[in-house]
């Protein structure tokens, strides 16, 4: 199983940037797919998950009406649309398979650093 994250790097404060990962290996319409994400010495931390068929979603409370989450069955890729980025949104994100309701993730990307400047 891979998942590759990719669209991270600089935005400013209140801009905007979409990371998308692209998952091959596993069978895609079984799991829930999520993007979570960590700063040095912090817990990592969910930012957005979609289940399988793409109706349920959840979001950390510090992304709520900022971020967005979609995926695209046919191309096996979730996407995350970041808007209104703030400093404190300066992170590794990661890509991750799993499941939305125990929120156990079985499989993650390697991450895709993002840094918001104000």
């Amino acid at each position: 199983v891979q998942l590759v994250e990719s669209g991270g790097g600089l935005a400013q404060a209140g801009g905007s940037l979409r990371l998308s990962c692209a998952a091959s290996g596993l069978r895609w319409s079984s799991y829930a797919m999520g993007w979570y994400r960590q700063v040095p010495e912090k817990e990592r931390e969910l930012v957005a998950i979609i289940s399988w068929n793409g109706v349920n979603t959840v979001f950390g409370d510090s992304v709520k009406g900022r971020f967005t989450i979609t995926r695209d069955d046919t191309e096996n890729t979730v996407d995350l649309q970041m808007t209104n980025l703030k400093p404190e949104d300066t992170a590794m994100y990661y890509c991750a398979a799993g499941h939305l309701l125990s929120g156990a993730m079985d499989y993650w990307g390697k991450g895709t650093q993002v840094t918001v400047s104000s």
